[in-house]
């Protein structure tokens, strides 16, 4: 009798977690942008299987502030940035601001260019109207759907992205028994040091910190303590399984170009030259697979980004994060404009990618700092409030992450490393 009630309590947990998993899906799309792509090929390409373990170690990472930025919007019942606006004072305010405000135009840029290289791979548009209609198909996206729906489509994006890429490594046959140790075992060296920031550049995104504060809302997560601790575990499900499945895509990518590019002793440093060698090396089937799944992760990562963007611009101001609003709706065309004019100007989209995550490095550091401040904060958070070993995990990652971009930052603008 005992067992059957364990069983029959078990499965409604199982129930009630389904209700609660979808809005890390949504964040995990933000991690697999024309970005990653740019510098995971590069990695693969250049390092075989070596540098598969950033990905494990940046993933283990995110986790972490993915969920602080989660639990802060589940307790206070606000975003990050309007949780800036009430607790820091107003120079801070604006630091933080217009700095996460200029990054997300940098990553609109990454986004935009992305799903127009997608467009052109796949069905030859050029880019000069692939960037326009990724920015009406967003508008659609995030204006026409309920908030549920638009999270359904996300993560059917995922999905498709996830299938090209399993397909694809089964197209390219890599050396597992090469690869499997360095999923956890680090090698850094003066040759790599460079690669490794840029992919933990790309894979820990400011904007996607701030947009998880807000999606998380989307769910009843009750007024209770004791059911929101509850509730709260639910949420680090999601989101350390939707992580996950930003783990595996971001590996197979590394995986994908070492077996193609590295083996054929081909180095890749844009998303375009990876396309047109592709086809030749490993054939026309993985350069299809490789057009769709950029183009479904640069429209859908174009969409999370816009969503974080105007998200953020009104909660700074105040107003409602509402796409029912003139101001929501207004801002989330304006945003699009710098990019769309970087775009037309037809400036080397591999620069434009890494300035784009130079612009992301700067700013990164003004929202994990910030984070940690209100997460620690008892006013804020009362009992449930970070703990101390959560803050020191989270002021290492903050440190180490500012140490590794300011390594990519000489390097951008001293010209090389070291």
């Amino acid at each position: 009798m005992k067992a059957t009630v364990r069983q029959l309590l078990a499965g409604m947990r199982d129930i009630q977690l389904l209700k609660y998993l979808g809005p890390g899906f949504l964040i995990t799309i933000g991690f697999i942008d024309p970005g990653n792509w740019a510098t995971n090929i590069a990695g693969g390409s250049q390092f075989n299987y070596s540098l598969l373990w950033v990905i494990t170690l940046s993933t283990l990472m995110l986790v972490l502030l993915q969920h602080m930025s989660a639990k802060l919007g589940i307790v206070t019942g606000e975003s990050l940035a309007r949780n800036i606006r009430d607790h820091f004072s107003p120079p801070l305010v604006a630091l933080f601001g217009v700095s996460i405000v200029a990054a997300c135009f940098a990553t609109d840029v990454a986004e935009l260019l992305g799903a127009a290289i997608g467009f052109r791979i796949l069905l030859h548009i050029p880019v000069v109207i692939g960037a326009p209609l990724t920015v009406v198909l967003e508008a659609v996206a995030i204006l026409s759907q309920r908030y549920h729906r638009l999270e359904r489509m996300i993560i059917l994006f995922l999905a498709v992205i996830g299938l090209c890429y399993v397909a694809e490594i089964f197209i390219v046959h890599p050396a597992w028994g090469t690869l499997l140790p360095h999923i956890v075992i680090p090698t850094v060296n003066s040759g790599n040091i460079l690669i490794i920031t840029g992919i933990l550049g790309a894979v820990v995104m400011p904007h996607n910190i701030y947009l998880h504060s807000n999606v998380i809302q989307s769910r009843d997560w009750g007024k209770d303590a004791t059911e929101r601790h509850s509730l709260i575990r639910m949420e680090l499900t999601d989101t350390s399984l939707a992580m996950f499945a930003g783990w595996l895509i971001n590996s197979a990518m590394i995986v994908v170009a070492a077996a193609v590019f590295f083996r054929h002793g081909v180095i890749v440093t844009s998303i375009e030259q990876a396309a047109a060698t592709l086809r030749p090396l490993a054939g026309p089937a993985a350069g299809v697979l490789f057009g769709i799944a950029l183009l479904f992760a640069g429209v859908s990562s174009s969409i999370t980004s816009s969503v974080a963007e105007t998200n953020v611009i009104t909660g700074f101001l105040g107003r409602p994060e509402d796409p029912h609003t003139w101001l929501y709706r207004i801002a989330l065309v304006i945003t699009a404009i710098p990019a769309m004019v970087i775009i037309l100007l037809r400036i080397d989209p591999y620069q434009v990618l890494i300035l784009s995550q130079v612009a992301l490095s700067i700013q990164l550091p003004l929202t994990i700092f910030p984070l940690l401040v209100l997460v620690r904060n008892k006013k804020v958070m009362g009992n449930f409030a970070s703990r101390s070993w959560e803050l020191g995990l989270g002021v290492t990652i903050g440190v180490g992450v500012t140490l590794l971009n300011g390594l990519l930052l000489c390097q951008v603008f001293g010209g090389r490393f070291g």
